[in-house]
């Protein structure tokens, strides 16, 4: 007995070992994978919801971007929360056109819109992107408010609304309107007429391209779209008719327009309601309810430098001055003879609210929509009548200044890149 239990007892030691040895490399395991998960930012949802953002955080001193404070911060991880109301409206449209609301801080204005996108046929099969220039209570909570489709917020956390001490607010030893920065020991480059930057100004075309850059790049919800986006503005009133109008031309531009780079809701004229034509109206691009795809999207992104160096504070003069004629050809958009939105602002982006002298006008508005304008007018069989040369600004004019200050063209630079660093391979740059 005693020769046949020793092996048996040796046999069990080597299985008591080899049980420790494999505990012991399970234990490891799961230690490398739990220290992998806590100093990855790329951790379980976060990269599925949105991958760019990620990007982002990996690359931030690559990217040179500005050291972002709690608030911005928060303001990110807001960006990846889902769309809002998926409860109402569980399934978007197969051929659902989403719309981007970008949005400042006139909530009066905001009011008027909301309310008018709430009565637009077809609303509710999309999805209603509104982009924030930093963060504003009451206009976050107008948004909360919308019940009547899928709704998205997204708040830009790079505003220099965002950054109270530091650039992209406003530095301790920033230079101010004309000062010298040699003799005042300041920071900053002057514009090309002598001003200093401002951050309310700069902080309209800083929004504008990190909107795009997020919305064509960024989010999980658009990132891989190549159909047209919408994009409209908070002082853009928007008829009932609009959504059917839009995708309306959208079907037929291909055919009725291969040229054309856009389609339109309003007459680049923003005084013009249309000329009640029956036919199809081709012209240059308007900043009234414009939409565009993938395709036109990374013509404009191979443009970042002419976009980010030209010296004007305004996104669409910009565009027309310097980025449109760049292409090489005629930049045309395709719409119809009555227009579907209607720009009624009075007070200007950078004037704001929340101060002893903002500008107020109550956001009273009369604009009333005609039974012809809560319905689809566009025809199918209507030809296209075509604007040459029309008025406006065109490559040779230098812009209007305000945007001279290497921080904000690096910047804006940084937003062209920031969903393209972590995997330059795969991204459209050239």
């Amino acid at each position: 007995m005693a020769n046949y239990k020793k092996p048996r007892l040796k046999d069990a030691a080597f299985k008591r070992f080899l049980s420790v040895v494999l505990v012991t490399l399970l234990g490891v395991s799961l230690l490398i994978v739990s220290l992998r998960s806590s100093t990855t930012p790329a951790s379980s949802g976060l990269d599925e919801d949105l991958s760019g953002s990620v990007d982002i955080q990996i690359f931030s001193e690559k990217l040179n971007l500005p050291k972002q404070n709690e608030f911005s911060i928060q303001l990110e991880k807001q960006n990846r929360l889902p769309p809002r109301n998926i409860d109402l409206y569980p399934k978007l449209a197969k051929d659902h056109i989403t719309i981007v609301l970008y949005v400042h801080n006139r909530p009066q204005y905001l009011q008027v819109v909301v309310k008018s996108l709430s009565k637009v046929v077809g609303i509710s099969e999309t999805l209603l992107i509104v982009s924030h220039d930093g963060y504003f209570e009451e206009m976050n909570k107008i948004v909360e408010g919308i019940k009547f489709c899928q709704v998205k917020q997204i708040f830009a956390p790079y505003s220099p609304h965002v950054f109270t001490d530091s650039f992209p607010g406003v530095s301790l030893n920033d230079c101010k309107e004309k000062d010298d920065a040699v003799k005042k020991h300041c920071i900053g480059n002057p514009d090309q007429y002598g001003n200093h930057r401002s951050p309310k100004i700069v902080s309209l075309k800083h929004h504008w391209w990190w909107m795009m850059n997020t919305v064509w790049d960024g989010l999980k919800e658009t990132r891989r779209h190549d159909v047209h986006i919408l994009f409209i503005e908070e002082d853009h009133f928007i008829y009932p008719n609009a959504y059917r109008n839009l995708q309306l031309l959208v079907s037929l531009k291909p055919n009725k327009c291969p040229d054309c780079y856009a389609a339109n809701l309003a007459p680049c004229d923003v005084n013009s309601r249309g000329e009640g034509w029956d036919s199809l109206v081709a012209e240059r691009m308007g900043n009234v309810g414009y939409a565009f795809n993938r395709t036109v999207w990374r013509k404009i992104h191979r443009k970042a430098k002419e976009f980010c160096f030209f010296d004007d504070y305004n996104w669409d003069i910009t565009m027309w001055a310097t980025v449109y004629p760049s292409f090489g050809r005629p930049v045309y958009t395709l719409r119809g003879p009555r227009t579907s939105a209607v720009h009624f602002g009075k007070c200007g982006l950078h004037q704001g609210q929340g101060q002893s002298n903002a500008c107020i006008d109550n956001g009273l508005v009369n604009i009333q929509a005609d039974d012809i304008d809560k319905v689809a007018n566009i025809r199918s069989e209507w030809d296209v009548r075509v604007y040459h040369n029309q008025p406006g600004y065109k490559a040779g004019f230098k812009g209007w200044g305000g945007w001279g200050d290497d921080r904000d063209r690096q910047l804006c630079l940084n937003f062209a890149q920031m969903y393209h660093s972590y995997n330059t391979s795969s991204a459209v740059m050239s």
